[in-house]
């Protein structure tokens, strides 16, 4: 009976244990809704994450925040749940650059399973390094002249440094 009654209560305390929440699937969002100043037509140019376009970097308005990224990268991934609660907040565009993938269908891949829906950016060839540096993850705030306002090198380890920064250096109110 004492088995009956520890097995049951195992049976029911499993069933009832809370579920975790399941992340919401990202998509691979189309880059047209990146501002640029279509007037800049020399720069690196780096094809969006869907394969339907190309954006020039330097042609890249604000306010926005471009982050640089790689799904092998750790404090990458750590960062991303800051960037999805910013995104959510429909205040500030967000547009990443997923650089060294092994190929576009991984970074795809990685987008869905991460939750993102921001436009990304791919660079097949490294590129951006001139631009960015050799290591990631790094954020710019880039404002409505294209000017980059904050270098934000290395992890973001809050949602609240994250909006600090986008209050202070974009003057964007969260």
């Amino acid at each position: 009976m004492k088995r009956f009654v520890l097995a049951s209560i195992l049976v029911l305390g499993t069933l009832l244990a809370p579920v975790p929440a399941q992340a919401k699937s990202g998509v691979v969002v189309g880059c047209s809704s990146i501002s640029v100043d279509r007037s800049v037509t020399k720069g690196i140019s780096l094809p969006c994450l869907d394969n339907k376009s190309k954006v020039i970097y330097q042609a890249i308005r604000g306010p926005v925040l471009v982050n640089v990224f790689g799904s092998w990268c750790e404090p990458c991934n750590q960062e991303i749940p800051h960037f999805l609660d910013l995104q959510a907040l429909h205040k500030v565009s967000i547009v990443g650059i997923d650089v060294e993938e092994t190929n576009m269908q991984a970074g795809r891949n990685f987008v869905i399973k991460k939750g993102m829906s921001w436009p990304i950016l791919f660079d097949t060839t490294s590129v951006t390094r001139g631009i960015f540096g050799l290591g990631v993850p790094v954020t710019w705030f880039i404002d409505a002249q294209g000017k980059v306002v904050y270098k934000q090198i290395g992890l973001i380890t809050s949602t609240a440094e994250l909006k600090s920064e986008v209050s202070k250096y974009l003057k964007i109110k969260l």
